[in-house]
């Protein structure tokens, strides 16, 4: 195990970030924001809609088509409480898929806000769905640390799980946004390609393209794939700790299309990632390939990979071509069309980049595990990345600007 990696320091990924330069709100048209260009250690600007002119010709992006859901549901207790219950992951049925399909009830993994006002009973609400009004409820079950498994059901089995949230859910926003969802979120804080429900958060570098810039993409030739992370709250978890080795990642689930993973490893080394969850997508289906090599009858848990797998002495020297090799033989073995697993991934200085050669990215919070992302793939250069960006009135954070990193 490489201790280099664990041994940094917070502190070194701190900047001063103005309140003032963090973006309430996004611009009116998304691809009117600018864009960063960072290419061999030089930096410039463009605005984005004009992206395609800075892509290498034969290169492959990869968008994440996950979608945000309205995970906060507000209860309102007989005493005038106010609880709110914040969907994190599926706990029964553990398919994001299948819970949204639920008629009767279902199990999440939850924060539970106002907590203390909530010591038992259920909590109930009416909710109105096509003129008729469905009662749901939520029940606490056990706890772990700070998330709550919490139970919903509600009595029409007309309607699914996914029908409620629609209708009652709120679209959880940033929290350093400090306002509260407004209605045109559920519109600007999805990305155009947006399709498989399940995110807590955006993939907020997707925020920017247009079907303008998508078809632009396309008349140039730049080949287009899609993978699925669902971006977990734990996206937003603050490092409290001095050096990252005290640091939790979350897991989040990553679905990708046996087609996809063909089509990467026959573009290996053009791979353009559309934000950092793209990456850890990507990265983490080298770390799958390099379990497969040591166990290639691993189930879909053991295939979920390690926060610091990548830093363990000799779980670097397969090539990436033949770690997606590896995986495509699994699926194929398992007449599976998608691999589905997890990836709790830290990417740090020290992480050697196995697919992505390229990142399209916003500009992250100090001292967050995205920014040590981004020093990882521009080799400890993010810091005059930072000052230019504050120093040229660029926007921050989710519906902030945009950087093009090759």
């Amino acid at each position: 195990m490489s201790t280099k990696t664990q041994e940094i320091r917070m502190e070194a990924f701190d900047y001063p970030l103005p309140d003032e330069r963090i973006a309430k709100f996004p611009l009116q048209k998304r691809d009117e924001s600018k864009l960063l260009l960072y290419r061999n250690g030089e930096i410039g600007e463009t605005v984005f809609k004009h992206i395609t002119e800075y892509l290498p010709k034969d290169s492959l992006m990869v968008f994440n088509n996950t979608r945000v859901i309205q995970a906060r549901l507000l209860f309102q207790k007989p005493t005038g409480a106010r609880i709110e219950v914040f969907c994190l992951e599926p706990a029964q049925p553990h398919d994001y898929a299948l819970i949204f399909q639920q008629t009767e009830r279902c199990s999440w993994t939850c924060l539970v806000g106002n907590l203390k006002k909530w010591k038992e009973g259920l909590l109930s609400k009416p909710v109105v769905i096509q003129g008729e009004t469905v009662i749901l409820h939520a029940e606490k079950k056990e706890s772990h640390g700070d998330s709550h498994l919490i139970e919903f059901s509600w009595d029409n089995p007309k309607y699914t799980f996914a029908d409620l949230l629609d209708a009652a859910g709120v679209l959880p926003i940033p929290p350093y946004l400090h306002r509260e969802t407004q209605k045109s979120d559920l519109q600007t804080y999805q990305t155009v390609y947006s399709k498989i429900k399940g995110s807590v958060a955006a993939p907020t570098a997707g925020l920017h393209f247009t079907p303008e810039v998508l078809a632009d993409i396309d008349a140039h030739g730049i080949g287009r794939e899609e993978v699925t992370l669902h971006v977990g709250a734990g996206t937003f978890k603050p490092v409290k700790s001095e050096t990252i080795e005290g640091h939790e990642m979350h897991t989040e689930f990553i679905s990708v299309q046996r087609s996809s993973i063909q089509r990467i490893q026959q573009n290996l080394g053009k791979i353009i990632a559309v934000g950092t969850t793209s990456v850890r997508t990507l990265e983490s289906l080298y770390y799958i390939g390099i379990e497969l090599e040591k166990n290639p009858n691993a189930t879909s848990e053991e295939l979920v990979v390690k926060q610091w797998m990548p830093y363990e002495d000799g779980n670097n020297t397969l090539s990436a071509e033949k770690a997606l090799q590896n995986i495509l033989d699994y699926l194929e073995r398992r007449g599976a069309d998608k691999l589905v697993t997890a990836t709790q991934i830290i990417i740090a200085p020290g992480y050697t980049f196995q697919i992505v050669r390229g990142i399209i990215t916003n500009f992250h919070q100090p001292k967050s595990t995205l920014l040590l992302l981004i020093s990882a793939f521009v080799k400890g250069n993010w810091r005059s990345i930072y000052d230019y960006a504050l120093s040229h009135d660029f926007r921050f954070l989710s519906y902030g600007d945009s950087s093009l990193l090759l």
